[in-house]
């Protein structure tokens, strides 16, 4: 076991299961498939800098309020560090370096240059208005102007953040060096060095390896059953492509609810139900209500949970009906439930694989920005989906030669070869 502050809990909860401890017990199982020293494990179990900064803000009422800001930069041996930067009441120190090292075993598995990093403020967006948070994020991005930069370390947006918020650490960092640097962030407005296709890209992703199972199974996309848990960003994208191939969506889910129809859901519908209500799909006509745990456990094809992690646990997993689970969010299927879901005969597809195609195109936005080149969204798509079937058929063919579950398969591929990549490398000094 990885003797550091970063081990698994021996005894973990099955209610709820540390992201941190989940992800080094990935780390694990892998290095024990690869047999890797276990000096080199420790090395790869600790994030090379974490960086908590103090940002203090001043509400619109007055108020000075304090936030803490995290970075954690798990590992640059392949190239500068990259990842999202999430804005959500739960988030901690330990989730953030999680995501950093799911986020370094993620961009190996891909073939992207990358390292792994993630940032994130303990803050409900919903709770603050434009000005605040345009005051928040310019600030957090000050306190972080020596350790981000094209070169060092990429931000993105993730959960609770989005194009806006990135156009004001570009401009922020921008106007600290003095002149504009589009490469400091990926997933900013068109206008000012973003890439076509990178608001659908983490669902389209999605959908490619949904779409990639299937055909190993002799199926297609055409009336499979489909229930996705989260419609934001990447679960409404995902549930728009994959109505758009002619698969059958009849549940999907926000965070007060779900609907459900038995004949599938009118999706492009459903999109502008949600986009006048909130972004909530409660209350959409010719549909019934369901709740996000009824959701889990509904006969389907594909079931694709796209929110929050943790969301099928020992606690549920015997519920789950369906014949192939897709993680879109991050660890939303525990280790234990995931395992139990194999033994059925369950496909599960790892979130370092099926959610991969928002850092893909992420890194093709930063190689357009830094080339100053910028392509149609038919190229960016093309390149995406040549990078994400590419790595499908290495996680299945390695699946397939060592005999392991698909989600041991991707992270050996990740963890080996930033492994190989530090041993050729060498510590220095």
């Amino acid at each position: 076991m990885i003797s550091t502050s970063l081990q698994p809990l021996e005894a973990p909860s099955p209610a709820y299961i540390c992201p941190l401890d989940q992800a080094c017990s990935y780390l694990e199982a892998a290095g024990r498939e690869l047999k890797l020293d276990q000096g080199l494990l420790e090395v790869l179990s600790h994030p090379r800098k974490v960086v908590t900064v103090s940002i203090p803000v001043k509400r619109d009422s007055g108020e000075i309020q304090i936030l803490a800001g995290h970075r954690v930069q798990h590992c640059d041996v392949l190239g500068p560090y990259k990842g999202g930067t999430r804005y959500h009441p739960a988030v901690t120190l330990r989730e953030v370096s999680a995501l950093a090292m799911l986020m370094t075993w993620k961009c190996a598995l891909l073939g992207i240059p990358y390292g792994g990093a993630k940032g994130g403020i303990a803050l409900d967006p919903k709770r603050y208005s434009v000005g605040e948070l345009e005051r928040i994020t310019r600030r957090y991005t000050s306190e972080l102007i020596k350790d981000i930069g094209p070169s060092v370390d990429i931000p993105a947006p993730d959960m609770g953040t989005s194009a806006r918020e990135m156009a004001w650490m570009m401009d922020t960092y921008s106007v600290n060096v003095g002149h504009a640097v589009p490469g400091v962030v990926t997933g900013k407005p068109l206008s000012i060095g973003g890439s076509r296709g990178r608001e659908m890209a983490t669902g389209r992703g999605v959908m490619i390896i949904v779409r990639e199972a299937l055909l190993d199974l002799g199926k297609s996309l055409a009336d499979v059953r489909v229930v996705i848990q989260g419609f934001g960003n990447v679960g409404g994208a995902a549930a728009l492509l994959l109505h758009q191939a002619g698969a059958k969506v009849i549940a999907v889910s926000t965070g007060g609810g779900g609907v459900y129809s038995e004949t599938g859901l009118d999706i492009p519908a459903l999109k502008a139900y949600a986009a006048e209500n909130h972004r909530s799909v409660v209350g959409f006509p010719d549909a019934v209500p369901i709740s996000n745990a009824e959701l889990l456990t509904l006969p389907c094809d594909v079931l694709i949970p796209a929110a929050l992690e943790n969301q099928i646990t020992e606690e549920n997993v015997n519920q789950v009906q369906a014949k192939i689970v897709a993680e879109a969010a991050n660890g939303p299927v525990t280790l234990m439930a995931s395992q139990a879901l194999e033994a059925r005969g369950v496909t599960v597809l790892p979130d370092i694989l099926a959610n991969a195609g928002g850092v893909v195109v992420s890194y093709l936005e930063w190689v357009q920005g830094l080339s100053y080149v910028f392509w149609d969204e038919e190229r960016v798509n093309r390149e995406m989906e040549h990078l994400m079937v590419q790595a499908y058929r290495q996680v299945i063919k390695h699946s397939r030669t060592r005999q392991i579950s698909l989600r041991l398969a991707a992270y050996t591929l990740g963890v080996g070869r930033v492994a190989q990549a530090l041993t050729d490398r060498g510590l220095y000094p």
